[in-house]
Parts: C-alpha cells; sequence; structure tokens
C-alpha cells in the first residue's frame, strides 16, 4: 500500500505541491491526471525523492520514503519511469538494464533480467545496440525494462506514451496491466483521457499543485466529461 498524506514539496521557497493525500494499492493502476504545469511530475520525483518533502509522509507498507535518501528509495521497491525515458543514451541495451538491476537485490538478478526481456521480447535482439539509436518506442520499452529489473512492488509511470505510435502504446498498456495483475501498485501519470478511463482503478486529478478531484473504477465508464473539463479539453 502508497500512502501519501499532507505532502508539501516543490523546488525552492514556494511550494508545488501542497498538502497532497492519495492512496494507491496494490493489483490496482492509480492514474494522475492534471493540465501541464499543476504538479504531476514533482509528485513522482516527490514519491522517489528526487524533490524533497518539506511536510508530510510517503509512506510504501510501513516505510516513510520521504525520510529516505533519493539513493535509498529504489531499495524499498520502487521502481520510476521517467518521463522522457532518460536512459543513457551512450551506452547498450544491455548495460543500461544491468544498471537497474544494480539498483535491485543482488539475489536473483538474472532472473529478474530474463522477465524483463520476456516482457519486451523486442530489446532481447538488440542487447548490443546503444540507447539512444533505439525508436521511441523501443526507448519506452527500455526505460520501463529497466525499472522492471529491481523487482519493484511500486511503479511509477510518468506520461509513458507519449508519442508513441498505437502498436507501442498497445505494448507498454499490456506491459502495464500485466504488472497489475501480478499485485504490483502501479502509479501513473498520463493525458489521455480514453487510456485512462480503459486502464485505470481510480484517478486523481491535480490543479495548481492539490488534488481536487477522485474517480473510482465504477465511476470511469461516464467520467469521459468530467475530466475533459478538469483538463480544460
Amino acid at each position: 500500500m502508497l500512502g501519501i498524506d499532507g505532502l508539501t514539496a516543490g523546488y525552492g521557497p514556494a511550494p508545488v505541491l501542497r498538502d497532497i493525500a492519495l492512496e494507491a494499492e496494490p493489483g490496482r493502476i492509480t492514474a494522475i491526471m492534471g493540465r501541464n504545469g499543476a504538479g504531476k511530475t514533482t509528485l513522482m520525483k516527490s514519491v522517489i525523492g528526487l524533490v524533497r518533502a518539506s511536510a508530510g509522509r510517503i509512506v510504501l507498507d510501513g516505510t516513510d520514503l520521504a525520510a529516505l535518501p533519493a539513493n535509498r528509495v529504489p531499495g524499498q521497491g520502487v521502481g520510476y519511469v521517467p518521463q522522457g525515458r532518460r536512459l543513457f543514451g551512450e551506452l547498450s541495451v544491455a548495460q543500461n538494464l544491468k544498471i537497474g538491476l544494480m539498483a535491485g537485490p543482488a539475489k536473483g538478478r538474472a532472473a529478474a533480467r530474463e522477465d524483463a526481456l520476456r516482457l519486451f521480447p523486442r530489446l532481447r535482439e538488440r542487447l548490443s545496440q546503444r540507447a539512444g539509436t533505439l525508436s521511441g518506442g523501443e526507448q519506452q520499452m527500455l526505460a520501463t525494462a529497466r525499472a522492471l529489473c529491481l523487482r519493484p512492488r511500486l511503479l511509477l509511470l510518468d506520461e509513458p506514451t507519449e508519442g508513441l505510435q498505437p502498436s507501442m502504446i498497445a505494448a507498454i498498456r499490456e506491459v502495464m496491466e500485466k504488472m497489475r495483475d501480478q499485485g504490483l501498485i502501479v502509479l501513473l501519470v498520463e493525458q489521455r483521457v480514453d487510456a485512462v478511463t480503459a486502464l485505470a482503478d481510480r484517478v486523481f486529478v491535480m490543479e495548481n499543485g492539490r488534488m481536487v478531484d477522485r474517480i473510482d473504477r465504477a465511476d470511469l465508464p461516464g467520467a469521459e466529461a468530467r475530466l475533459m473539463s478538469r483538463l480544460g479539453i
């Protein structure tokens, strides 16, 4: 269980996030939506420890991640796929995966790597290829596989389908569904209303660094107009 309570955080004296509260359960996809600048990416960075909380708690299965230095957060079982992928472009696919493996437990690394490649068989064909020469969809696959190599309990995905063609979007969505079915906590930032209403179990909407709406699975099929209004679409 991921529970965020009273989270305030930002990059300077003025906070970006203000008194954020959120919960996300294992075996569920929890989506965060909002207009550009609402604070969605800052929230994800706060969970992974890249933006420090000035107040509040971020608790994963009893451990307050906000109290840990950023380099210890992945070791608590937190995988992060940032917006824009942020791969090591000059390194090979295999080397990028190794970096993900090193962030996770030492035991079972070979099996973790194999599981990631089984999810993304295209990467197996490109293990020696430089990450920077992959297509956009392949780079997203690699960024996701790298995060999964540490065997996370919580998977953070920041706009994973941005700029991808439909076939790649379908492949990434299939992996998210598999991770959900395996019991992971999946926290997803996504802008596409159709994708969220089809995939998410719960949606939180942000405006100006605050949570302003929550829609659960049962209410999502008829919530498109509500979400589009919130997003200014």
